[in-house]
């Protein structure tokens, strides 16, 4: 009998969906519940899923080459009060790569 080995994710997160959105983790889908609760009492709005962000344009080098813009999609955003604009990241843990987004995040 053969078996297809499954692909687990390295941080051993498991995929869950919630109203047809499929969530890369569960801590990820529990957040998503949190946020529509406090969407529907008025305490946030807009809620936005997998929102994307340009932190950097793409531009030509000096040698012709074209370089790709360099983009970071949170996992959540709304606006929370008045208009407080907020990017939500639910994170197990912390990379490289997400501590340099978030640098370039913070400063744009």
């Amino acid at each position: 009998m053969t078996r297809l080995a499954t692909s687990r994710h390295k941080y051993n997160a498991r995929k869950t969906e919630i109203d047809g959105h499929t969530f890369d983790s569960k801590a990820e889908a529990a957040h998503y519940q949190i946020l529509k609760a406090r969407q529907q009492v008025g305490q946030i709005r807009l809620l936005r899923l997998q929102p994307e962000f340009e932190l950097q344009p793409a531009f030509t080098d000096s040698s012709g080459k074209r370089q790709r813009a360099i983009t970071y999609r949170a996992d959540f955003a709304y606006i929370e009060g008045k208009s407080q604009a907020v990017a939500a990241e639910v994170k197990g843990a912390e990379t490289q790569t997400w501590l340099v987004k978030k640098k370039l995040f913070l400063y744009r």
